[in-house]
């Protein structure tokens, strides 16, 4: 390692960004639109916008077998294999299990993309602003913690980041589900319509809306400034998006910061922990594995914001020891790696629906409806269960893809293919877990990965509060499928282990406390204050919303305080 005056000088930047995802990009951005000279390390290799999707634009009679992956691999990689958006077309994104162990000491499926933009290529785009509600119920209803913010402090930066992303939406007037600064929405389709009147009149306390989604409908001036292009309905996100309609880091938040000229990006770049300066009694830097070749390197900034995902942030923290953190960086009350949650995803339910066969429908809509959470949302209800959950729902009608399964040939299964099948429904899961103490990730004390860090141990489980809330779900469910018409409605749990809806959070939480908390309301690391944690590492509890726009709202308000602070000789 050279350590000599030149290197660091070399080295030396006004802000470091651990990551490239979701909220690495937003970091990245903000700070380079602050005017602050920028580094993004990112542990993958680089993807660039456009030229990096191989598969974008394929045809299915193109595609490698036919999209799937062979058996040998599935076995080889049993963690990814289960992941919904891993085929033939998109496992250049993902992480190979092999690649990166770690040790389930209960099962958690770890779902990572070591690339460019990350999991911001790969997310479903789904997303809902929290409530006040949402951050107000774990210490409402004596099952969590405080949230150190609430929604009113936040509202600004949701403003932001949707107005800049382009999120896709209804304004629907509901306290449980803010409105935004939406996109115009995607349609309901005919089935969908009819069971939203016939739900919502059985059921006054409960609202289905069209779901909301990062996806450009509309394409405004601010889009346009990103080279960004109008979503055309594919549904082959997860290959990456040639025009730009959904959002990622690769084609929003990291081009535009290259072009402030603040931006400098290193890949293969594995950060293997924080640098803490026990004289100055600040962090100075970071320490980077070459990816490739294991040498090395030191890198220097003045803020450092952590955004390398829920865990591998947890795993960097607690392997960034000095005499002043011994334990890890920022882990003074032992709670580093501690209630780590997810979302419960476990409940599936389908139906068929009569009727409507003169019907269908234009396109592959990336985002259908969902029921608003509706138990314990505005007070405490009579239930057996804390926390809450929402409901991901919708009807379609197979088309010519049945084909394959049909044993006709010849005449007879060209017709078939060209007839629309039945309608079909489907519901789902999207349940808030509590997070508890036991919940947690740690380092392993003899076990190491290919670049000489730790390797995680994680320890998640479900708890007979998450059983409760399932079996709650599935009688509600039931019930509702009923009031809307649906016949032959089967339930199924899926008994997937944690991890596999990739909502993980917490382990470095937000709070006003620093006993019991390990970032405070600024997303500063209580006894390092600049170091910041804004992705899902930082947050207290996870609702039941998807979480990415919360994320990314976090953390812009978190970089603009901190360019704020630096601009004030705090920093």
């Amino acid at each position: 390692m050279n350590m000599n005056g030149k290197h660091k000088k070399e080295n030396s930047y006004d802000a470091i960004v651990v990551g490239s995802g979701i909220t690495g990009g937003w970091a990245a951005k903000e700070l380079c639109d602050r005017g602050l000279k920028t580094l993004v390390l990112e542990r993958g290799r680089p993807v660039e916008h456009q030229d990096d999707y191989p598969t974008a634009l394929l045809d299915p009679w193109e595609e490698t077998n036919a999209g799937r992956i062979p058996q040998s691999e599935r076995e080889k990689n049993p963690v990814v294999n289960r992941c919904y958006a891993y085929n033939e077309n998109t496992k250049h994104f993902f992480l190979e299990d092999e690649e990166h162990p770690y040790q389930q000491e209960q099962p958690f499926d770890w779902i990572r993309a070591y690339v460019e933009g990350g999991k911001s290529l790969l997310w479903a785009r789904n997303g809902q602003r929290w409530s006040r509600y949402d951050f107000e119920r774990p210490a409402r209803d004596g099952w969590g913690f405080e949230w150190p913010i609430t929604y009113d402090e936040l509202a600004p930066w949701y403003d932001k980041v949707e107005h800049f992303v382009g999120w896709s939406g209804n304004k629907d007037g509901l306290e449980e589900l803010p409105d935004g600064d939406f996109l115009p929405p995607f349609d309901l389709n005919c089935v969908e319509s009819d069971m939203k009147t016939r739900i919502e009149l059985q059921f006054p306390e409960r609202t289905m809306i069209q779901g909301r989604c990062a996806h450009l409908t509309e394409v405004r001036d601010i889009h346009r400034q990103q080279g960004r292009g109008l979503c055309m309905a594919r549904n082959r996100c997860y290959r990456g998006c040639p025009y730009g309609a959904y959002f990622s880091s690769n084609s929003s938040t990291l081009p535009w910061a290259q072009r402030t000229g603040n931006l400098t990006k290193v890949t293969h770049a594995v950060v293997h922990s924080v640098i803490y300066d026990d004289t100055k009694e600040t962090a100075t830097g970071v320490r980077v594995v070459d990816a490739n070749t294991g040498n090395m390197t030191e890198y220097y900034g003045r803020t450092i914001f952590m955004n390398a995902s829920c865990l591998n942030t947890n795993l960097i923290m607690m392997n960034s020891r000095s005499a002043r953190f011994p334990d890890g960086l920022g882990n003074d009350n032992g709670l580093l790696g501690r209630y780590v949650a997810f979302h419960n995803y476990r409940g599936q339910i389908s139906a068929d629906m009569e009727g409507y066969l003169e019907s269908y429908y234009y396109g592959r809509r990336p985002a259908g409806p969902l029921i608003a959470p509706f138990r314990n949302v505005f007070q405490r209800d009579q239930v057996d269960f804390e926390g809450s959950y929402l409901v991901p729902v919708g009807a379609s009608r197979q088309g010519w893809q049945r084909g394959i399964y049909e044993k006709t040939i010849g005449t007879e299964l060209k017709k078939k293919m060209t007839q629309p099948g039945p309608w079909t429904v489907y519901m789902g899961l999207q349940a808030e877990t509590v997070p508890i103490f036991e919940n947690h990730v740690r380092l392993s004390t003899d076990q190491t990965d290919r670049w000489g860090l730790p390797q995680l141990v994680t320890s998640v489980d479900y708890t007979e509060n998450d059983e409760a809330l399932l079996t709650d779900y599935f009688e509600q469910g039931t019930a509702m499928l009923e009031a809307a018409g649906c016949t032959n409605i089967r339930v199924r749990d899926t008994k997937q282990a944690p991890g596999l809806d990739i909502h993980e959070i917490g382990g470095a939480r937000m709070g006003n406390d620093p006993k019991t908390s390990v970032l405070n309301r600024w997303n500063q690391v209580h006894g390092c204050k600049n170091v910041f944690v804004t992705d899902g590492a930082c947050m207290s509890s996870v609702a039941t919303q998807n979480p990415s726009l919360t994320f990314m709202a976090l953390t812009a308000r978190a970089a603009n305080y901190a360019a704020d602070e630096m601009e004030k000789g705090n920093l």
